[in-house]
């Protein structure tokens, strides 16, 4: 064959992260320590960054070059079935500080805050490793220095408690796959490796694994197919091939391949966890949080269709002087900005007296799941000590009226913008 096929489907493809540690300086790679489920359309992408030569004298009319400026790494993590841990990892390393202590004899509380300060000299939030893997056999990535840009929560009636994270990476990115050069006759019927052996335990996952093999002609100098038969288990491997039935001229051939896999390759275990329905979510609106409970205010039920949040961080991966490589080397927030919104009936002028008054209240979720051991069960909470309505907006829905109600998060002097707990059986997040 001339080119092998692989296994492309999208549901073979995972992703793994470092969610228990964050990495020790920007683009140092931490060990990969969870697969997420993710929903079936994340992916995280390089985007390169090239710059044809449009604006330069070069005597033609159009470009002539392309110049290679690095890249950057874009991507969202999307749970459309989210569980404790997910919430946990997305807002650990989104809002950026993390204190964890024991819940019970198995299970473990996560209080998360709003970082204020820089994690060091080039980050002003904890970064993480990523790896994707894409289809069962195509390739993998890792992905150095990512970093949660923007969350959003959604509990939506009749659901499943939803969350995505926006990522922004460095651009630093290193791959499983492997181009090497081999010097042989033009008409060789094999190939020999310099170093590496070619994944896969059988003959077929190794055929598999090269992707394509090509020679360059030498009377012509252009690059050809050639066909390649199998591929031993040897160390380094040896390809046979289809002789290009050439004259013995010594000419380069290009393997393209997966070599044997080995460190950040071996993606770890998923943590398996109960996802949260939205039905189990509690809502308390208008009393005080004093740093231990959440008092007075009153609970939201049958009027209530639907609570979104979202966070930005609002922050840049960018390279300066001295950043050594085409990644960026540095990435800061400019401004953490919140935003929650309600989906109510419109039973009463409450909120939007609220609103003509410029009063501030606060609001407590609670999300509850299955117990993990007697009496501790695993749990999402937020509390925003501090919110005012930015505006309401009376509709009708299926011939009722209903009230869209957009809350301004604000930074309270003493309990901050926002606090979140989520207990489980995970020792730790960003730490």
């Amino acid at each position: 064959m001339t080119r092998s096929i692989r296994n492309f489907l999208a549901t073979h493809n995972l992703l793994a992260v470092s969610a228990r540690q964050q990495e020790v300086a920007m683009n140092t790679e931490q060990a990969l320590d969870t697969t997420l489920l993710v929903d079936l359309n994340t992916v995280l992408n390089y985007q390169a960054l090239k710059n044809p030569n449009r604006e330069e004298l070069t005597g033609k009319e159009e470009a002539d070059r392309l110049h290679d400026f690095g890249g950057k790494v874009v991507g969202a993590l999307s749970f459309p079935r989210a569980q404790p841990q997910h919430f946990a990892f997305l807002l650990g390393y989104g809002l950026g500080e993390v204190a964890t202590n024991p819940a019970g004899a198995s299970g473990y509380r996560h209080t998360i805050r709003p970082r204020s300060g820089e994690v060091d000299v080039a980050r002003s939030n904890p970064s993480f490793t990523a790896a994707m893997r894409f289809g069962r056999q195509v390739m993998k990535r890792r992905f150095a220095s990512c970093f949660i840009d923007q969350i959003r929560m959604d509990f939506a009636r009749d659901g499943w408690a939803k969350v995505t994270g926006t990522v922004k990476g460095s651009g630093k990115v290193v791959d499983n796959t492997q181009v090497e050069a081999v010097a042989a006759a033009d008409n060789a019927d094999h190939l020999t490796l310099s170093v590496n052996g070619v994944a896969g335990e059988t003959a077929a996952e190794r055929l598999s694994h090269v992707q394509a093999v090509q020679v360059l002609n030498p009377a012509t100098q252009a690059w050809e197919e050639v066909a390649y038969l199998a591929v031993s288990g040897a160390v380094p491997g040896v390809i046979d091939i289809t002789s290009p039935g050439g004259s013995g001229t010594l000419t380069t051939y290009r393997v393209y391949y997966v070599p044997g896999e080995s460190g950040w390759m071996n993606l770890p275990p998923r943590v398996e966890e109960p996802p949260l329905k939205v039905s189990q979510l509690e809502v308390t609106l208008g009393g005080r949080w004093d740093g231990a409970a959440f008092n007075g205010g009153y609970q939201l039920a049958t009027e209530l269709r639907g609570i979104t949040w979202t966070m930005k961080n609002n922050l840049t991966p960018e390279s300066t002087p001295g950043a050594g490589g085409n990644y960026a080397n540095r990435a800061f927030r400019t401004g953490r900005e919140q935003s929650l919104k309600f989906d109510r009936d419109f039973r009463d002028f409450l909120l939007a007296q609220n609103l003509k008054d410029n009063d501030t209240l606060g609001v407590y979720l609670k999300a509850t799941g299955p117990e993990f051991e007697p009496g501790v069960r695993y749990q999402v909470e937020l509390i925003f000590p501090r919110v005012s309505v930015l505006a309401t907006t009376v509709k009708v829905y299926q011939r009722r009226l209903s009230e869209e109600v957009e809350f301004a998060v604000l930074e309270d002097d003493t309990y901050g913008s926002v606090a979140a707990y989520v207990q489980n059986q995970v020792s730790s997040y960003a730490a």
